[in-house]
C-alpha cells in the first residue's frame, strides 16, 4: 500500500537547492493531514553529509543515493534511479521542484512508473475543508458546488494555473499511484530549521554504474548573473501596461538602484517584449515575497497578485484609485508613474545623502 510524502531535494554542486527546502515545509503540513511522513530524498555524489540538515528542516528520514554518475546532473541515471526508489518504497505522493532539473526528471520517471504528473503547481492540497476555504477566497466557483465537495476525499488537489493563466485548474489522480507534481519555486514558505532535530538517514544502493551514463559531458560552464534572482530580491520594483515601452523600465531601474532592490513586471511587459521573462511576477511568472513591493502602473488582476499578495509591504502607484492593487496595497498613491517615480527617487536619494547610507 503507497504511504507517505516524497521530496526529490535537488542538489547543484553539493549544495542544496532552497525549493527542495520549500517542498519539504509543505510536505510536513501535507503529511500531519494524512497521518503519514515526508521522506527526502536525496541524490548526488559525496552529499551524504547533506542529509541530516533535511531532518533538521522537517523529513522524518532522508533516502540517499551517492554514487559517482550522480555528480552532474544527466537525466538517465537520476531517472534511473529515482524509479528504483518509487517501485522499492512504494510513496503515496512525489514532490519536485518545478526547476530546469525538476521539469526534465519529472515526467520521464512519471512515464516509466505509469503514473500522472500535475507540473508547474502553486497550490497542494489535502484537506477538503482547506481547499474549500481557497475556493471561497481566491475564486468564482459558485457556492452550492463547493458545499457538495466529498469532505472524506485524502486525494492530493493540485491546483495550477492553465489557459496562460486565466483559470486556476486543480488535478487529482485517483486511479494511479503515486501522486506527482512539479511546484514552482517560492510558492511555498520555507519550512523553519530546527538544529535539534534529527532522523535516519538511509543510503540506498539502485544498481547505478557508470555505463548508465548514456551522455558525456565535456564541460560545465556557469553562467554569471548580473541581476538577483526576483525570487530572491527584497525589494522589487513593478512595472505594468502604464509603463508604456522598454524605456519606462529605465526609471523603474533607477528606483530600484537606489533602494538596492531589483526591477520584476506583471505579464503585459513580458508579452510585449518589453522586459525578460525572468522578471515576471504572477500566476504564469514567479511568485514572490519581498520585504517591499512598489506596484508601478500594475492594475492589479487577480493572476499578478496571486504572485506578490504575501509581500510584506505594498505600495501602489496607480492613476486608478479603485483598481484591485489599489486595493490591495497597504498604501496607494494616485497619481502619474512618469511623474511620481523620479521625484520618489530624488527623495530616497536626498534621504540617503543626508544619513550618510
Amino acid at each position: 500500500m503507497s504511504k507517505d510524502i516524497f521530496v526529490v531535494v535537488e542538489q547543484r554542486n553539493g549544495n542544496i537547492q532552497k525549493v527542495g527546502i520549500e517542498l519539504i515545509g509543505e510536505a510536513t503540513k501535507l503529511a500531519a493531514d494524512l497521518g503519514e511522513k515526508v521522506v527526502a530524498v536525496l541524490m548526488g555524489h559525496n552529499i551524504t553529509d547533506k542529509a541530516q540538515t533535511l531532518c533538521q528542516y522537517g523529513a522524518s528520514s532522508v533516502l540517499v543515493v551517492d554514487h559517482p554518475v550522480l555528480e552532474n546532473y544527466t537525466t538517465e541515471p537520476y531517472a534511473k534511479a529515482l524509479h528504483y526508489i518509487i517501485k522499492t518504497y512504494e510513496p503515496n505522493i512525489v514532490l519536485f521542484g518545478a526547476t530546469s532539473i525538476g521539469r526534465d526528471l519529472a515526467p520521464r520517471v512519471a512515464g516509466r512508473v505509469h503514473t500522472g504528473l500535475t507540473a508547474d503547481c502553486t497550490r497542494l492540497d489535502i484537506d477538503v475543508a482547506k481547499y474549500q476555504e481557497y475556493l471561497r477566497t481566491s475564486t468564482s466557483l459558485p457556492e452550492d458546488r463547493i458545499a457538495a465537495l466529498d469532505t472524506s476525499d485524502r486525494f492530493l488537489k493540485m491546483t495550477r494555473p492553465a489557459f496562460g493563466g486565466n483559470i486556476m485548474a486543480t488535478i487529482v489522480c485517483r486511479s494511479y499511484a503515486p501522486q506527482m507534481a512539479t511546484v514552482r519555486p517560492g510558492v511555498m514558505k520555507m519550512a523553519e530549521k530546527d538544529p535539534s532535530r534529527t532522523g535516519e538517514v538511509i543510503s540506498v544502493d539502485a544498481g547505478l554504474s557508470m555505463d548508465d551514463m548514456n551522455v558525456e559531458i565535456l564541460s560545465v560552464e556557469m553562467k554569471e548573473k548580473k541581476s538577483v534572482d526576483i525570487t530572491e530580491a527584497k525589494i522589487l520594483v513593478s512595472g505594468g501596461r502604464a509603463v508604456g515601452g522598454p524605456e519606462g523600465y529605465e526609471p523603474l531601474r533607477e528606483l530600484a538602484d537606489v533602494l538596492g532592490g531589483e526591477v520584476s513586471s506583471s505579464r503585459i511587459g513580458v508579452d510585449n517584449g518589453w522586459i525578460e521573462k525572468d522578471r515576471q511576477v504572477g500566476q504564469t511568472g514567479k511568485t514572490v515575497r519581498p520585504n517591499l513591493y512598489i506596484a508601478c502602473g500594475i492594475s492589479g488582476a487577480i493572476q499578478h497578485q496571486a504572485g506578490m499578495e504575501d509581500s510584506g509591504f505594498i505600495l501602489a502607484i496607480n492613476k486608478d484609485e479603485s483598481c484591485p492593487m489599489m486595493q490591495l496595497a497597504d498604501l496607494g498613491v494616485e497619481g502619474d508613474i512618469k511623474v511620481i517615480i523620479p521625484k520618489l527617487t530624488e527623495a530616497v536619494k536626498k534621504y540617503k545623502a543626508n544619513v550618510n547610507v
